[in-house]
This record gives C-alpha cells, structure tokens and sequence, in this order.
C-alpha cells in the first residue's frame, strides 16, 4: 500500500522546516496574557494568528519583547476582532468573558479554557493539553519544557533549604494587600520568604490593607513591581529601587514604615508578580537572588 502524506516546506529563515498538513493548519489566537506565555512557549511561529492585546505590555507579560512581532487583539474586542484572524483554536481563562468564549464556540471554533494556573503542577498540565492541540511536536516540546523547569526548581530548592524566610509584604498604590491564594504568595513560597500579610494579617487573595496593623509588621523586605523595559531580570538597583519606592513615601501605611523609609525593596518586573505560565519560575529566581544572595550563588 502506497501512502501519500500531505507536507508543507516552511521557510524560517536559515532552512526549510517540514510540517505535516494538520499541524500547518492550526492557527491560534490567544485571549490572555497567560495563554500567550504558554503559546509562544510551544507553538511554531506560523501557527500563532494572535496574542492578547496586553502580549506586548512589558508591565504584564514576560515575553512583551517576543510578542511584539505577532498580531494582538483589539482591547474589549467582541468575537469578531477575534474571528478575523481566521483561528482554528482560541485560548481563554476561566476569566474571560463568559458570552465571548460562547460566541466563538457558536462561529465553530475550537475553543479551550484554562482554568487551573494556581501551581506549577497545573501550569504543566496546560502546557501538555496545549502542545496535544498544536500537534506535530509540540507536545514533546512540552515535555522538554516541562523537564527543563523542574531542573531549575530541583536546583532552587536544594539551594534555598535552610534558609530563613525573609519577612516581607507587596507594596502597591493600590490599597490591598496579596495575602493566601495569589500569585504573590506563589512567588514567596518558592522564593525563601515570609509573606506577612498571610501569616500575621491572616488575608486571603487581595484584601484592603489593614494600615494599622500593618505598622507593627516586622516588615524586613517590602517586594515591588516596576514597569521596567527589560521584563526577565531582577531590577534591584538604587535607581530602581528609588523610582519604585517614591509613590509609597507618599500613602500610609508604607510612609510610615521603617523598611520603606530605610529603602529596604526588592524591585522586580511588575509581570513577573502576577505571571501564571512557567514563567513564573524566573520571578522565584529573581526574588530569591535578591532575599538569599549568599545561597543563590
């Protein structure tokens, strides 16, 4: 029996990739930032339609630099700003919008929902669901991936053991404060610290921050989130640390912190504290450079 396969030579730059026919023809749009990380973790180039409209927002994603070279949404956009990109898939979040996940599984659309991003196991699992919808090799490419991160976290761990949790809380402008449940709390316990506002201010997700209580934290260490143009290092400089630290000066509770008066922040890439995809792994690295020099060498 003779079998004919249907191929396609894909020109990248330096050589020709050989694709089968199905996996050419997945073309993917991305409605999160989180589904975008993970997307362009596994996804060939040509099969990437559309990102997120805040893919390329260094101060929300981690892959801003890559992602700029894709197509993005319209922000708000309705099903059609998504159904013009001609997607065979569309990733959402369980926060998307409910009539917008409906109205692109009506037009015939495949459509998948993560749901689950709380921990690492759970980002795993998304990347193995997505890399058995790409095809072709991407779900090896999960695999792979998958591998890699758990070495680093191998190694994290064995580097952190011992040592004292730092006591910290994060800082923002925005009156709440990321107690149990979040991703801060994520980042501090994989990072060697103490998140404060889950232990002594027993919060849970982002509460109003109790400023009273707050004043009598044995804060050591307040972590922020800065904007920077370069998301995926730790930016912990005094230039850095000043711009970060200048708004909280100004608002209570912080301004009448000794940790904030004294200038003891950790500065990190603002995406870095809310990242759901693998990634989230260089926000622990980066947060425990910072808190653990020593043990991180």
């Amino acid at each position: 029996m003779i079998r004919c396969f249907q191929v396609l030579l894909v020109w990248t730059g330096a050589f020709f990739t050989v694709l089968n026919a199905s996996e050419s023809a997945v073309r993917v749009v991305s409605q999160t930032v989180g589904s975008d990380e993970l997307l362009l973790a596994l996804a060939r180039p040509e099969q990437v339609a559309a990102l997120s409209h805040l893919a390329a927002a260094p101060e929300y994603s981690v892959v801003a630099r890559e992602a700029a070279a894709y197509p993005r949404l319209t922000p708000g956009g309705d099903s059609e700003t998504i159904l013009q990109h001609r997607p065979t898939l569309v990733l959402f979040a369980d926060y998307s919008r409910a009539e917008l996940v409906a109205q692109v599984r009506r037009a015939g659309v495949e459509v998948i929902v993560f749901d689950r991003y709380a921990t690492l196991a759970d980002v795993y699992a998304n990347l193995r669901t997505l890399g058995r919808a790409l095809g072709g090799d991407a779900e090896k490419r999960a695999d792979e991936l998958i591998a890699r991160c758990e070495a680093r976290m191998v190694v994290l761990r064995e580097k952190l053991r011992g040592v004292r949790p730092v006591k910290v809380v994060s800082g923002t402008t925005y009156g709440l404060l990321a107690g149990a449940g979040t991703t801060f709390q994520d980042l501090c316990d994989h990072a060697g610290a103490e998140n404060l506002a889950t232990t002594l201010g027993g919060l849970s997700g982002h509460a109003p921050e109790p400023s009273e209580k707050m004043l009598g934290w044995p804060v050591e260490q307040v972590v922020i989130g800065l904007d920077t143009a370069s998301p995926g290092r730790t930016d912990d400089g005094p230039v850095a640390r000043e711009r970060a630290l200048a708004p909280l000066l100004k608002i209570p509770p912080y301004m009448f912190m000794e940790s904030v008066k004294q200038g003891r922040a950790v500065v990190l890439p603002a995406a870095y504290l809310g990242c759901v995809s693998h990634l989230r792994i260089n926000g622990y690295e980066a947060l425990a450079r910072a808190l653990h020099p020593e043990a991180m060498r």
